[in-house]
């Protein structure tokens, strides 16, 4: 009579594995909340393609088409493949992450620099002010210094300190999606926002996207902290000199 030994290894988790489909959750939703602005800015380009008529919602880009479409290009570039980098699996995996790395971070530039051109050298559209303007520089300064701190901190090794200010930039580009979400809500009650509460609810928008990303990262250190048990928590006996009788 024969007996089999079980094996002490895992199966592969297949494609119909609950935790295999959950891990691809978080990308699909990034991707879904930057859909609208990526939709957006496909009739952006699709106008610019032909000879559109000049608005005074369209003429700042159509008198400066090329950073316009640069931006765009970058920013759904940024979004598309920087959704994929919360997958632990491919963020583990080094030729992955390194590759979608080389071109995240020059299209992550492009989309933050473009949209500090626009807000600088473009007329303002009747619906914003000073207050939108500022945070709109506010915000894209700190996603360019994230790029280049996150940057920094790869090139030193740090790849605690890469994660945390990548995600802080992936946080401030997609915030538009968060954005056009937000804005959803005083069009649907039929009160269009004048032009401070829209410059404070867009403001709201990169806020809680950084929110969300201080909790990420805030997540990640306590993960991947090892736990220790309760009797390695426990200081080694210490010798005693013997006592003198």
């Amino acid at each position: 009579m024969t007996t089999t030994r079980r094996s002490g290894r895992t199966a592969p988790r297949t494609p119909a594995d609950p935790l295999h489909r959950r891990k691809w959750v978080v990308p699909a939703g990034l991707i879904l909340l930057g859909l609208i602005p990526m939709l957006a800015g496909a009739a952006r380009l699709t106008e610019l393609a032909g000879a559109p008529e000049v608005t005074e919602q369209n003429a700042r880009f159509v008198e400066f088409p090329v950073p316009v479409v640069l931006h765009i290009l970058g920013a759904t570039l940024y979004t598309l493949l920087g959704a994929f980098q919360f997958v632990p699996s491919l963020r583990q995996g080094r030729t992955w992450h390194r590759r979608a790395g080389r071109i995240l971070f020059p299209a992550g530039l492009v989309a933050a620099l473009t949209g500090l051109w626009m807000a600088c050298f473009s007329a303002l559209p009747p619906s914003d002010g000073p207050l939108l303007l500022t945070f709109r520089l506010l915000f894209g300064t700190g996603m360019v210094l994230s790029l280049l701190l996150g940057f920094r901190a790869v090139v030193r090794g740090n790849i605690r300190a890469h994660g945390a200010w990548m995600t802080r930039a992936y946080a401030i580009g997609l915030g538009a999606g968060t954005q056009a979400l937000i804005l959803i809500v005083p069009e649907v009650l039929g009160s269009s926002p004048g032009e401070t509460l829209r410059a404070l609810l867009m403001g709201a928008g990169w806020l809680v996207n950084l929110v969300v990303a201080e909790m990420v990262i805030r997540r990640r250190v306590r993960t991947s902290v090892p736990r220790r048990s309760p009797g390695a928590l426990r200081s080694p006996p210490v010798d005693l000199p013997p006592v003198p009788r």
